[in-house]
This record gives structure tokens, sequence and C-alpha cells, in this order.
């Protein structure tokens, strides 16, 4: 049976982005624009639009633990960037590159950083036979960023994590926006952070419980 991926994904827009608030038409565009199942391992491809994260990890066991977002939380979190037709943006964790994509249709160029290197090469892979050319695959790891090419006017962390290195800030160019999930599971909160004069602030946006991503586990407190 031949599925058609293209109804399953107006269904998602549909039924999943606009049910849960996301109203930028540049956000629905894109994400009804890029096809999810070729981002997906082929025996998963027919629950690529599901409303829950996808495990991306191989037959051959690279990218263990990892996952494409769920819809809805990816697509708020976008709308939360605001993300510009001229902005350089950095993909933290971009898996097998559907998060690359996606923000390749929104912005300028998008840095698609990722630490498993058969990740890495897949998403270059995938990229390049769909046709994203203004997404760069590079390989690193994601706690770091990637200095090289910044500073960033958007910067996305692609899962949960329990805290933000200082290395991501100092990455934002002056009035450029981070956004993330911080904690995990049902204590997962939507964050911006905004880079005003040299100083980050953040706020609180909405809850989401999503996936974590490695490597960023917050370090535990001394206690007397």
């Amino acid at each position: 049976m031949n599925a058609d991926y293209s109804q399953y994904r107006q269904k998602m827009v549909d039924g999943q982005l606009r049910t849960t608030d996301v109203t930028s038409a540049s956000v629905l565009a894109a994400m009804g624009s890029v096809p999810r199942e070729a981002f997906v391992d082929a025996r998963r491809r027919e629950l690529a639009y599901i409303d829950e994260d996808i495990e991306i990890v191989a037959e051959n066991g690279s990218g263990a633990g990892r996952y494409i977002m769920e819809p809805s939380p990816f697509a708020k979190l976008l709308q939360l960037a605001d993300i510009r037709p001229g902005d350089v943006v950095l993909d933290v964790g971009c898996g097998t590159g559907y998060s690359a994509a996606v923000l390749s249709r929104l912005a300028s160029s998008v840095i698609a950083l990722e630490s498993d290197a058969a990740l890495a090469e897949r998403a270059t892979g995938i990229l390049g036979s769909l046709g994203f050319d203004n997404a760069v695959v590079v390989h690193g790891p994601l706690q770091a960023g990637y200095a090289a090419e910044g500073p960033y006017d958007v910067i996305v962390l692609e899962g949960a994590v329990g805290e933000i290195p200082s290395a991501l800030f100092d990455q934002l160019r002056d009035g450029g926006r981070l956004v993330a999930v911080e904690g995990y599971g049902n204590a997962g909160v939507a964050r911006l952070y905004v880079k005003v004069d040299g100083i980050v602030t953040g706020r609180r946006a909405f809850n989401a419980a999503i996936k974590p991503l490695p490597g960023f586990e917050k370090a535990p407190a001394f206690v007397f």
C-alpha cells in the first residue's frame, strides 16, 4: 500500500499545528512543504506524521536515543523564535536533518550541528538529495555550538535539556534569539532567550514534554 504522505502532511498541519496555537503562516507553510517521511527510517515511514517524537536510530545502531521532535512543540518553538528570511540559524542536534530542512524554508542559511557522525552523514545526504541547499551539516559536540560560523540570529535546540551552556549564548548575535525546552518530561518548559547589548534574558513560553537531547544534563549541585 502506498501512503499518501502529502495528505498526512496536511492533516499534521491542520490537526496538530493549527489546533495548538501555531498561527505563523511561514511556519505552517514550511512544515507543510517538507517531506518529514524522508528523514525517518524506512520501517517507521508510515508513522512519520503521528503526534509523537519519532526515533531515528538506524538498524546499525547509529543515533541511539535520538528523535525527530513532535510536530506541535517543534512548530511552536520556531514560531517563538520569530525567524526572519535574512536570519542565520544554528540548529543544535539536527539528527537526520528534518529540523534543518524546515528551518531552511524560514531563514537565509542554516548551520545544522550534529554530534553523531553517522547521523551527520545521513543528514547531509538527505538534505542534498532534496535540494535544501542553504542548510549545511557540521559534525561536532552539541554543547560547544559552532562558533566558526557565528554569530547567529537564532539558535534552536532539538530536544529537552537540563541547562544551556554559556557557549551557545556567546554565539548569539546582538538581538539574537535562542529557543529551547528546559527540563524533562512533564517538567519541561519552552523558553525564549534574547540577547540585547550583550545581556541575555529569558522568559517562559509554554509547557512541552519532549525527548531529551543527550549531553545537556544539569550538573549536580554540591550539597554539604
